[in-house]
């Protein structure tokens, strides 16, 4: 059932954004994986409204269901942000980080334009989901919640928190998939030599905290795609041009008590675990206009 959902959600997120065949297809042309599937997907996110029947609380109990573990808090001051990880049943499976809008931090304005679409979700709808079926959990994870908000809400929701304007249009909760680099061909593994392939093939990087974001501990660092700018339609016929989604690559390094072992006996649990507020701070930022402008 999770790789049913799983495959769902993949899916539809490549549908939706393009950078995701690009890459993947620049990876097959030059050699560093034969197909899709060979790439190792480090973690998917999700952006939630922090509101009493949304919110982490209520999408996390998908993935609880399917034998996730909740792990550490970690706190965005700056955004108004809240997130959680979420260790998968098996490693073969990708981590989970779900992020949720701390709603009530918000001016009083944002806050009564963002009410006026998740009031109208009067009940918590993964509580009325068989979460045994998998066909009606991939359903959710693709439908909209509330009606499609007109472009003067979107617009003023995106002067106060860009995040809250993301969310109120696309609703769908996937925002990005991370290829992890570290078990790819060497000259490719690592996040600097990666990001060179990347720009090589014409991807525009997040560059907010610099290109490459690296944890304290210099075990972790990642990257990420500018978000490309797609045409949307608003309530009421308004189109206009708004970010879409992208793409996350990921190096976990192996830690320094297992920096011993041969590269065929390095195993996840031998690398850098969980994530790190201040990269996740920036990587946020690739839908945020001070980063898309470089891509439109």
């Amino acid at each position: 059932m999770l790789q049913e959902v799983l495959n769902g959600l993949m899916s539809r997120y490549q549908e939706r954004v393009p950078d995701v065949s690009a890459v993947i297809a620049a990876m097959i042309r030059d050699g560093l994986i034969e197909k899709a599937d060979d790439i190792e997907n480090d973690h998917i996110a999700f952006r939630t409204m922090g509101v009493p029947q949304l919110g982490v609380q209520s999408l996390e109990k998908i993935f609880l269901h399917y034998g996730y573990t909740k792990m550490e808090h970690y706190y965005f001051a700056s955004k108004k942000l809240d997130a959680w990880w979420y260790a998968p049943p098996s490693p073969r499976y990708p981590r989970i980080f779900i992020s949720e809008l701390r709603v009530k931090d918000l001016s009083q304005q944002a806050q009564d334009i963002i009410t006026s679409y998740t009031n109208e979700v009067t009940v918590d709808p993964v509580t009325q989901l068989n979460l045994d079926d998998s066909k009606a959990v991939d359903t959710f994870l693709h439908s909209g919640l509330w009606r499609t908000p007109i472009l003067a809400d979107f617009q003023a929701l995106a002067a106060e928190s860009e995040y809250a304007a993301w969310v109120i249009y696309n609703r769908y909760y996937l925002n990005h998939f991370t290829v992890s680099v570290h078990n790819l061909p060497p000259g490719y593994n690592t996040i600097a030599e990666f990001n060179s392939f990347l720009e090589k093939n014409s991807f525009v990087l997040n560059d907010a905290g610099g290109k490459i974001k690296t944890s304290p501990d210099g075990n972790l660092l990642q990257s990420a795609t500018v978000a490309g700018m797609i045409e949307a339609t608003f309530a009421g016929g308004e189109t206009t041009k708004i970010a879409g989604s992208y793409v996350e690559f990921a190096e976990r390094r192996v830690l320094q008590q297992f920096a011993t072992l041969s590269a065929a006996e390095i195993r996840r649990e031998h690398r850098r675990e969980g994530f790190e507020a201040g990269n996740a701070d920036k990587i946020f930022e690739s839908t945020y206009s001070a980063q898309t402008k470089k891509s439109s």
